[in-house]
């Protein structure tokens, strides 16, 4: 087992690391930049050591300082948590390379899954669904491209090769439109990206975001814990999480987990990792695999009853996966509302002091955050404060405590989304379950 870590993040999933090093009897070192002198884990790890300035740039993605850290403690690993430096290749190779534990899977798996293009072909190599397409660029051969319209079913969609940022796309809907649209594409990309190559792919047009946690210790074992849906976002953030996805029988979660099995596998991954689908009509589409723990990954623990990562902490010390598939099991429901610093109807973000915090309680309530009060809130960072989590028997069990729960939460001289949260654990699409990943961002439109 490691016996010394450094945590090379901020805020609350640094805390989240702590706590399960400390469960594990495993040291701790808080990297820290000039702003977050004051945050819980910096206050409560075994060593603390300040890393630079405030910006980013200058603490939290400054590798050599990181790295350096790691050295003058004599430290054996260094977990990334998530975003600044979770996958970045570089940053893993460079860990490792230096003689140190780095707690996520090799540098070549996060290479791997980080190119949209080469992380389809593994994907489809190892048999996980993903979006049906012309598998490669449209040809002038007018009977072939009619072939594969039929072959991927209507709608589809034709997109420019050297398109972006939602241009060169275009929406077809029956057979008969589809060798104009080909060609009108095929123009606009010459005029816009002087690149005129259009490939064609199945149009999802109102779909579920439905994720599958996995874990594998790169010695030939990989588990899966089941689904979560990440539906509910606001310009593609989530917003609230869930864990399972309503809808999703035991057998269709069975099959597509041993199919995400099977990649890590494949790829020899090592680690917690998460296969992310969109998901229509009962059809999985693979679209990319986040190579970290994330953010959402309490709910999974809440309905597995396993430590995520913990079990990160013992494959990177080199131990193989004790837990086996049939020991998961799914039970009950979890909920996740993302708690920010932020406006709840401009989503301007709000940092400042904390004048009066009090948080949630009860049977099913977790509370994953570092503030406290008279906290200050910092600028530079990301505006989440806090992951408010309720479990339950069942779903409306789990809405109703975090009803209870959001009720209960306060945070004053600062504002929040809390009333948003609020709201949406009012909404009657909600409150249904299944909704799309456009729902949220329509009710907040027809809100204005």
């Amino acid at each position: 087992m490691l016996k010394k870590v450094v945590i090379a993040n901020r805020g609350e999933i640094a805390l989240r690391i702590l706590r399960a090093c400390k469960e594990l009897g495993i040291k701790t070192v808080a990297v820290h930049s000039t702003a977050d002198r004051n945050l819980k884990h910096v206050l409560l790890a075994d060593e603390t050591i300040c890393i630079g300035k405030p910006a980013a740039t200058e603490s939290y993605l400054d590798i050599p300082r990181i790295i350096t850290a790691a050295e003058v403690t004599n430290a054996d690993g260094i977990h990334p948590g998530y975003g600044f430096l979770a996958e970045n290749a570089d940053f893993a190779e460079q860990v490792e390379d230096s003689g140190f534990a780095f707690i996520g899977p090799k540098a070549d798996a996060i290479r791997l899954m980080g190119d949209k293009v080469s992380a389809i072909e593994a994907m489809k190599k190892a048999g996980v669904p993903c979006v049906p397409g012309s598998d490669g660029p449209l040809t002038d051969d007018d009977e072939a491209n009619l072939a594969h319209g039929r072959r991927i079913g209507y709608p589809v969609i034709i997109k420019a090769s050297g398109g972006g940022g939602g241009r060169g796309m275009r929406v077809v809907r029956e057979e008969s439109a589809l060798l104009e649209a080909i060609q009108l594409t095929k123009s606009e990309a010459r005029a816009a990206f002087n690149n005129d190559m259009v490939y064609m792919e199945k149009f999802l047009e109102n779909p579920r975001h439905v994720e599958i946690q996995v874990l594998a210790d790169g010695q030939g074992g990989a588990i899966h814990l089941g689904e979560r849906d990440c539906s509910m976002q606001r310009r593609h953030q989530k917003v609230v999480e869930e864990a399972p996805a309503p809808g999703i029988s035991e057998e269709v979660r069975a099959k597509i987990g041993e199919r995400c099995c099977n990649a890590c596998i494949e790829i020899g991954y090592r680690g917690a990792g998460t296969f992310e689908f969109l998901y229509e009509n009962g059809e999985f589409y693979f679209i990319e695999m986040n190579t970290r723990i994330q953010v959402e990954h309490p709910v999974t623990e809440m309905v597995t009853g396993v430590d995520l990562i913990k079990e990160q902490l013992r494959v990177a010390s080199g131990e193989k996966l004790t837990l086996k598939q049939q020991d998961i099991k799914v039970s009950g429901h979890a909920i996740e509302c993302r708690i920010n610093a932020e406006d709840p109807r401009t989503f301007i973000p709000s940092p400042g002091k904390i004048s009066r915090f009090h948080p949630p309680g009860g049977m099913g309530v977790r509370w994953d955050s570092h503030v406290y009060t008279d906290y200050s809130v910092p600028p530079h960072y990301d505006s989440m404060i806090g992951k408010l989590i309720t479990y339950g028997e069942t779903r409306d069990v789990a809405i109703a405590r975090m009803k209870n729960a959001l009720d209960e939460l306060v945070i004053d001289g600062i504002k929040t989304n809390i009333a948003l949260q609020e709201d949406i654990m009012d909404d009657a699409g909600f409150a249904r379950g299944g909704a799309n990943i456009h729902y949220l961002e329509k009710k907040l439109s027809n809100q204005d």
